[in-house]
């Protein structure tokens, strides 16, 4: 692919100046600059994107929305919507869920003031590959103090049957005091095997005093090689809580990250992750404290299966100035193969002196003890090891918001088990 072709891409969808710009300067910089740093993954000679622009054609694999409910919601099928649906309510207050062009119409100056605000262009050549070649996304705009009770549905996917690239940009933007519950699904869908490969940046602004609720499953097919980045910019007491599912089936490396710019600003970021087959799946968390009094606090577990290979870098990073910062951390991993391959790393990075810090991380196999304990009330082998599974990484699942939804992870989860 050639600038041309991405300046045509621009032209074709009325891109303003500024983000064509921005297109450019990012594939002028994609040669000269490093992949991001995963600690322990070994991701170099991954196939990430091939270097193509386009869209997808109207898939076949388009669900059914006659039992949906009324929420605000939007379901996009590889670069298609096909579903948007925004209560009467919300709109009179402002409220805007749309594609990404569309919102570029509708609050060009919000995008142009938040797009690629929280990772820059050019941190690393994935950054600035997605900034060049995105070809899709959402955009979810909260005025202030707006609170919406409701969970808000991001539907996200990824047609087995095409090779296009998954490569979308989906920004939230939580105006002053506004309150918000966000559920969003990375999900391949059909039954075919096309292969592709998905490069995915969410950026979430909580501007002062907003609380974000950010809950997310991702189930990309196993022919889809992926880089998923969040990122979260909270400002003054504002607070982002996540709940991630990894359950890919594929090669992912993935980026979640906090920036605490605001004093008093707390994040929480859950993490579980499943992995199975011979998929790696490397996944740093990372919670970085500039704001006086800020709270970042990260907890991750895994369970790892067969002979897939699953690492947490969980990294706290308290800057100079953070004074009454706190940020705390646990990895766990739990191993049910002796072919699988683990690591948890935990690091923290204190350049301040009065704050408080700490870290937990372990790697093991299912406590026979606990075992012991549920064959002892009758139930098999096979039952009991399920259960421990799920207990062990309830912890993320109660985040989810939908319960419909919490089902369906644990239905994920039951199915990889029973597939041993």
């Amino acid at each position: 692919m050639t600038k041309e072709t991405i300046k045509l891409f621009s032209e074709m969808h009325a891109e303003p100046s500024w983000l064509a710009d921005l297109r450019q300067k990012a594939f002028d910089k994609i040669e000269s600059l490093e992949l991001p740093v995963i600690e322990r993954v070994k991701f170099h000679r991954w196939n990430l994107g091939d270097g193509t622009i386009t869209e997808s054609e109207p898939s076949a694999n388009v669900p059914d929305f006659t039992a949906l409910d009324n929420h605000l919601k939007l379901v996009q099928v590889g670069t298609q919507t096909v579903f948007e649906q925004t209560p009467v309510e919300l709109a009179e207050q402002g409220v805007i869920f749309t594609d990404f062009h569309s919102a570029l119409e509708e609050i060009p100056e919000l995008i142009e003031e938040f797009f690629m605000s929280s990772v820059k262009y050019d941190d690393d050549k994935l950054a600035a590959y997605h900034t060049a070649y995105f070809n899709s996304g959402a955009v979810l705009y909260i005025p202030d103090n707006v609170e919406i009770t409701e969970p808000i549905e991001g539907i996200f996917y990824q047609d087995s049957d095409s090779d296009v690239p998954f490569n979308k940009h989906i920004l939230i933007i939580a105006g002053k005091n506004s309150k918000i519950s966000y559920l969003e699904r990375l999900e391949s869908r059909g039954e075919g095997s096309a292969k592709a490969t998905a490069n995915i940046t969410v950026e979430v602004i909580a501007r002062s005093g907003a609380q974000v609720k950010f809950a997310a499953i991702d189930r990309l097919g196993e022919n889809v090689t992926a880089y998923i980045s969040r990122r979260g910019k909270l400002g003054n007491d504002a607070s982002i809580d996540w709940a991630i599912g990894v359950m890919n089936e594929g090669n992912v490396v993935a980026d979640f990250d906090s920036d605490l710019i605001g004093n008093g600003s707390h994040a929480d970021l859950k993490v579980v992750a499943l992995s199975s087959g011979r998929q790696v799946q490397g996944i740093d968390t990372r919670v970085t404290n500039y704001g006086c009094n800020s709270i970042g606090n990260i907890l991750q577990h895994g369970v790892i299966l067969e002979k897939a290979t699953l690492t947490f870098n969980g990294i706290g990073h308290i800057i100079k100035g953070a004074k009454g910062a706190d940020a705390q951390q646990e990895s766990r991993v739990l191993m049910l193969s002796d072919q699988a391959r683990s690591d948890a790393n935990p690091i923290l990075l204190i350049d301040e002196n009065d704050v408080t810090a700490g870290h937990a991380a372990s790697i093991g196999q299912v406590d026979p003890e606990d075992m012991y304990y549920l064959m002892s009330r009758g139930l098999d082998k096979a039952t009991a090891e399920r259960l421990v599974v799920r207990g062990f990484l309830g912890s993320v699942i109660v985040e989810i918001p939908v319960k419909e939804v919490r089902d369906e992870m644990i239905a994920t989860i039951e199915e990889k088990l029973s597939k041993r």
